[in-house]
């Protein structure tokens, strides 16, 4: 179902032959920071899906509270309660809209990242320049030709996941504090 009807400004497939890894694409939402771009994921299903969650990270970069640097999402539908939120009646089209409705509306009562968090809350505009910036410079020109058909393009994956590596290791001097995602 998800193949065939996603649900609007999400896409998802398989990788190779392989049903339980697979990649997400989602489009950053209008009227918000991460508007024009297009961020990828990587999805891992569990042997016991529906019963455990999914493991979703991002792929591509993104200035966002509730999201790391290693694309690592906070978010209570990714986790089993008691803690989260999770229950087999969820599936993975529901997650991906979830989290692309944590990227329109940011938790920063949550946060992964608490000095983003603190930036939402107490400086707006500066965290909405920054998410900006880094959407034109990580997600908006991943839109020219990410995707083929239903296979994913491997050299911009990987290119995305160097980069991601050199973005870590030249912030790390300015990388804003995390907090575990418990």
């Amino acid at each position: 179902m998800l193949s065939t009807e996603p649900p609007p400004g999400i896409t998802c497939w398989q990788t190779e032959e392989k049903m339980d890894d697979l990649r997400a694409q989602i489009v950053g939402g209008t009227e918000t920071p991460y508007e024009g771009g297009l961020f990828s994921l990587e999805i891992k299903v569990p042997e016991r899906y529906p019963f455990e969650p999914p493991k979703i990270r991002f792929l591509t970069p993104i200035y966002h509270p509730n999201i790391d640097t290693s694309g690592r999402i906070c978010h209570d539908a990714l986790k089993l309660p008691p803690k989260g939120a999770w229950k087999p009646s969820l599936n993975i089209s529901t997650v991906l809209t979830s989290i692309q409705l944590l990227m329109a509306e940011p938790n920063p009562d949550d946060p992964l990242m608490a000095d983003i968090s603190s930036e939402f809350k107490y400086n707006k505009q500066l965290f909405t320049e920054k998410a900006k910036k880094w959407t034109q410079e990580h997600a908006v020109q991943k839109n020219m030709g990410v995707v083929d058909g239903n296979k994913e393009n491997t050299p911009d994956q990987k290119a995305s996941s160097r980069k991601r590596e050199a973005f870590s290791v030249q912030q790390h001097v300015e990388e804003p504090a995390k907090k575990t995602c418990l």
